[in-house]
């Protein structure tokens, strides 16, 4: 079979998909809470014969959808949550809908729709009998706020994937072979004893002072860790009033480094701090791990057929699209164009959407973000891609990026979305590339096992709430 009939698969369904992508787009949800975006996605997936299973790690949010029974198992991923504050119109204008509201500044619609339309593409090559295996969608809620892939790999979410084609929106088509960074991340709740600050100050206990000890602790052990390492604090209650002696004080802590060895390191030694900064301020410290993840183990042999498939793939920009494109690309204020290499940068600069594929901008690189998807990396080989739903040089989590995803952005989206078919339907008919993008797994994991990042019993939505 020619994967043109995967691609024209998508080109037939784009009324539904584009619509699909802009329901959820005029509906953004926030992370947790994703529950009219996941039963859109859903409904979509069992209209086309696949079996979903709801609510998986005890997320509301989370699912699995799943079609065929053969192996291989090749997996796709949907994001699909909005960011707070970022309500916005799709005008080439500052045009918040409603002041304050959500809305997908890091195009979670387009997400979520664009990876279902591969899922759906692939189902249907196999249905036709043009390949064998089974395709699995999984629903990923809540990556804004960290970790909701890592629950679900406790949950036994991604045991019998043999490996998985992921994307997220941008403004230009490569696919990524960088890592990421490892993190983890805490609150640290002092409690001391109140006391009036001026009359009885001896009778308190602050628990601001422990706050404020574990931060020069933090400030001290900075000389004293690899050069990779960072750690970010900041100050998340101090206290009511000046006269009082703080009986409540707290701190978010995150460390990050691209070995995930080194972060469990450090984040020990964060702990002894809080315990010490406790004794000596006389108070208790409740130090609780609100997140954690693994830096993703990047891929060379998935990232070449990625880069393949990009090639093959058309992306359907209309006459309108490009001029939209254009009238927003005008509202940047400082595009940048560093994502990708200099010798790209002036044909970047000049286009409103840059839509040439390019090599991996950021092979051998550790990108200076943390991702979920670096959990699912350790479970599965993973390739990833960026394609291009906004002007060339706009930034993620921007009002432009929420004013492309209604519908220029649904250009990149259904191109995604043929990347994501061509990459899965190249694992289940191609032995040998199933294998090699296996046999690198292996050798970038090397000895180290995975292990959850979180505590067993964690609670995504306890930990949100803090």
């Amino acid at each position: 079979m020619s994967k043109q009939a995967l691609f024209d698969d998508i080109d037939d369904d784009a009324d539904r998909l584009t619509g699909l992508a802009e329901q959820l787009w005029a509906n953004p949800e926030l992370s947790l809470q994703e529950h009219d975006s996941a039963a859109a996605l859903q409904d979509a997936l069992r209209e086309e014969g696949f079996t979903v299973e709801s609510d998986v790690a005890g997320i509301d949010t989370a699912f699995v959808a799943r079609y065929g029974d053969d192996d291989p198992v090749v997996g796709t991923m949907g994001e699909f949550d909005a960011l707070p504050g970022m309500s916005q119109a799709a005008t080439a204008e500052r045009e918040p809908i409603e002041a304050g509201a959500p809305g997908h500044g890091c195009g979670h619609n387009l997400f979520g729709v664009g990876s279902l339309a591969g899922a759906i593409a692939v189902k249907r090559a196999i249905e036709r009998g043009d390949c064998e295996g089974s395709v699995v969608y999984f629903g990923t809620p809540a990556e804004e706020v960290g970790a909701g892939k890592v629950y679900m790999i406790q949950a036994g979410a991604f045991e019998d994937v043999d490996a998985v084609i992921t994307w997220h929106p941008d403004w230009y088509n490569a696919p990524n072979e960088c890592s990421t960074l490892a993190m983890d991340a805490f609150d640290v709740q002092f409690t001391g004893e109140s006391a009036h600050a001026a009359k009885s100050p001896e009778a308190g206990r602050s628990a601001l002072d422990g706050v404020q000890l574990l931060g020069t602790g933090i400030e001290y052990m900075r000389e004293h860790v690899p050069d990779p390492v960072r750690i970010h604090y900041v100050v998340t209650e101090g206290g009511e009033a000046a006269n009082v002696v703080p009986e409540e004080a707290a701190m978010e802590v995150m460390v990050r480094a691209p070995d995930r060895a080194a972060v469990e390191r450090v984040s020990d030694r964060v702990r002894d701090a809080a315990e010490g900064a406790a004794l000596m301020s006389g108070t208790d410290a409740d130090v609780t791990q609100t997140t954690g993840m693994y830096g993703v183990l990047p891929n060379g042999t998935l990232a070449d057929s990625i880069r393949e498939n990009m090639d093959a793939a058309e992306f359907p920009l209309s006459d309108e699209q490009a001029s939209f494109a254009a009238d927003l690309k005008a509202t940047l204020d400082d595009p940048s164009y560093e994502s990708v290499p200099p010798e790209h940068r002036d044909e970047a600069t000049e286009s409103a959407m840059f839509t040439d594929p390019i090599d991996a901008p950021d092979a051998g690189e550790t990108a200076a973000y943390s991702t979920d998807s670096g959990d699912v990396s350790w479970n599965a080989p993973l390739g990833r891609f960026r394609a291009a739903t906004w002007p060339a040089g706009t930034p993620l989590h921007s009002w432009q990026a929420v004013a492309a995803g209604k519908d220029l952005g649904t250009a990149g989206m259904l191109f995604a979305g043929k990347v994501v078919a061509g990459s899965l339907y190249d694992l289940l008919t191609d032995e040998e590339l199933l294998a090699e993008a296996r046999a690198e797994y292996e050798h970038r994991k090397g000895d180290r096992e995975y292990e959850s990042p979180l505590p067993s019993d964690a609670d995504p939505y306890e930990l949100a709430e803090r």
